[in-house]
């Protein structure tokens, strides 16, 4: 149930995000969710894309600095309470989230969140177990 995120690190000046865009346009990889943190220096995208080898191979060749890391995509009911009645069932459990960032599917009746967690095994295991839906990695770039 895990993902393949890439992590790019940016410096932190004009161009450098739309060069990323570029190269992955260049290449027919679409992006399928993003986070972006910065401090005044540099900065970490974070990316699901849809064709993950490719767009490592192409940043790497262009001299980006590029991290694989698994996270895992929950489905969350998209209304009040969703990812509240999600996060207490983590914390019960002693599991930490490290960071997360979401997007809406199309139908608008859930949202995807994309969660790194500090134990991920019992993550998964406990969110199998609780019948929270995930989606694999394959399925989510295709998304």
């Amino acid at each position: 149930m895990k993902c393949d995120q890439l992590s790019i690190f940016l410096e932190n000046r004009a161009g450098r995000l739309a060069e990323v865009t570029r190269l992955l346009s260049e290449s027919k990889v679409n992006i399928r969710a993003l986070s972006l943190a910065d401090t005044s220096d540099f900065g970490i995208l974070r990316l699901i894309v849809s064709d993950f080898e490719k767009a490592q191979k192409v940043l790497k060749e262009a001299g980006f600095t590029v991290g694989k890391t698994n996270v895992v995509a929950v489905v969350v009911d998209d209304q009040p309470g969703g990812l509240h009645n999600l996060l207490d069932l983590l914390r019960d459990s002693g599991i930490n989230v490290e960071y997360m960032y979401a997007f809406v599917q199309q139908s608008g009746d859930n949202a995807v969140i994309i969660f790194r967690f500090d134990r991920t095994e019992q993550a998964i295991e406990l969110l199998t177990e609780k019948n929270i839906k995930m989606i694999p990695g394959e399925e989510l770039a295709k998304l």
